[in-house]
């Protein structure tokens, strides 16, 4: 006899059950989110009434000792999970279809199973054969990594009891399904659940997993939100599928720092690092052009130069064009507010267009004096210095506000050949560096002398 059925109704966003379809859920506040899924009534396991050994422990009891993490040797990777994979952790890697999620998951086995590291891909998308094709373009490999094709996580979890590996790959969550769950793979349900009976192999045996996700045509991991909250580490792969340059970023990370990013070349060999991101980001630099400007941010612990553009240009229409490529439009709209107010700068009539140079997103408030001089320069048609770098907050009254870090990011500026940087004056207490002027300014009026 079959098991009954009921129809219930899950938020695709958060994971939300409701008994009917909503417009808005009640959780999360999203509209048009709800999509129905059959769910079996039946077969459920009842909570156990039987006595637990386990009982709570003393916070002084529990030792400090943290196991040492697994060197995965590729730098850009070891770097945005924080040292290396913390031997129990889950981590989730997010991106468009094409980006490289699968090579670079394989480059990560190769390099694990050279360094007698037991590792099982698990996929659920290729055959073996097409996972023998891509991974002789990358390179060798040992007996250390097994491959398994295979969706059904029952199977999978027998074959992680016996193989006993130290880390497994899942390529990917959204193929895998849990016979107890009635709705199809890649649903809610099955999303949910899969990723729960994964976290707890990877707690119980100290297994580290990674796993991929698809991603919605906004960006995000397809499936409930709650996924990202499960795991310990999130990244997300980006850039575009036609160029060569992917960005490897850190949204999530329990064990390390977030926002760090790891910068990649694709070639056909596969996924190749690169060591310094700002080299590749002013490459191709315009020269003896206006509107350009190298700016220094922070993407977690690493500055990186970028260059900032901005075109300002007579408008033919009645309401003048804003855009911005690569960073926040609200925020370039209110930089020229300021330049409008403070410097009495006329962008009523003038279209303007703002882009940071190398397919990066960029959204740290030290960017905000970069864009300002670029549309300066742009606006009155003045050529910035190639041998110029800037960073710094701009404020509402035109003031320049100190940013976190000066030191790295004048030494990052120092050690490619800059040789004048202007940063806020406030940011200058206790800097020594030598090789390159520092310039310190409190306000955007003081920008003209250097524009000029």
């Amino acid at each position: 006899m079959a098991k009954p059925k009921k129809t219930v109704f899950f938020c695709q966003n958060c994971g939300h059950e409701e008994m009917k379809w909503l417009g808005q859920c009640p959780m999360c506040k999203e509209w048009s989110t709800f999509v129905e899924e059959s769910v079996s009534t039946a077969g459920k396991s009842p909570k156990s009434s039987g006595k637990s050994d386990v009982r709570p422990v003393s916070l002084s009891a529990i030792s400090t000792d943290q196991e040492e993490r697994i060197k995965v040797k590729i730098d850009e990777l070891d770097r945005v999970l924080g040292g290396g994979i913390v031997p129990g952790s889950m981590v989730l890697v997010g991106g468009d279809p094409g980006i490289g999620k699968s090579t670079l998951l394989l480059q990560v086995c190769q390099s694990l199973s050279m360094n007698e590291k037991k590792v099982l891909y698990v996929s659920g998308e290729e055959s073996l054969s097409q996972i023998k094709l891509r991974a002789n373009r990358i390179g060798k490999f040992n007996e250390n990594l097994l491959l398994f094709c295979e969706t059904n996580l029952e199977i999978i979890t027998d074959a992680i009891e016996k193989e006993k590996p130290q880390v497994v790959v899942i390529d990917s969550i959204q193929t895998m399904y849990n016979e107890e769950v009635s709705s199809a793979p890649g649903s809610v349900s099955q999303v949910r659940e899969s990723t729960n009976v994964l976290m707890q192999i990877a707690k119980g045996r100290n297994i580290s997993i990674f796993i991929v996700g698809h991603v919605t045509k906004e960006g995000t991991v397809a499936g409930p939100r709650v996924l990202e909250h499960m795991v310990d580490t999130v990244l997300y792969f980006e850039g575009d599928r036609h160029g060569t340059y992917r960005i490897l970023r850190g949204v999530k990370n329990r064990f390390g720092s977030t926002n760090e990013i790891g910068v990649f070349e694709m070639q056909k060999e596969g996924l190749k690092e690169v060591k310094n991101p700002s080299e590749f980001m002013l490459s191709g630099r315009p020269k003896n052009a206006s509107g350009s400007v190298v700016v220094c941010a922070m993407e977690g612990t690493r500055p990186v130069l970028m260059e900032v553009q901005a075109l300002v240009t007579y408008t033919n229409f009645n309401m003048p064009r804003r855009t911005a490529a690569g960073m926040d439009y609200n925020r370039v709209n209110l930089l020229m507010a300021v330049l409008e107010k403070r410097l009495k700068f006329q962008f009523s009539n003038y279209d303007a267009y703002v882009n940071i140079a190398g397919g990066i997103k960029l959204n740290e408030p030290a960017a905000d004096l970069g864009v300002v001089i670029a549309l300066i320069s742009s606006y009155k048609n003045k050529i910035i210095p190639e041998d110029m770098v800037v960073f710094g907050e701009v404020g509402l009254s035109g003031e320049i506000r100190a940013v976190a870090m000066p030191d790295q990011r004048v030494n990052e500026a120092k050690k490619l050949g800059f040789t004048t940087c202007i940063m806020p004056k406030s940011s200058m207490k206790g800097l020594e560096v030598e090789g390159i002027k520092v310039v310190g300014v409190d306000s955007v009026a003081e920008l003209m002398h250097y524009i000029d």
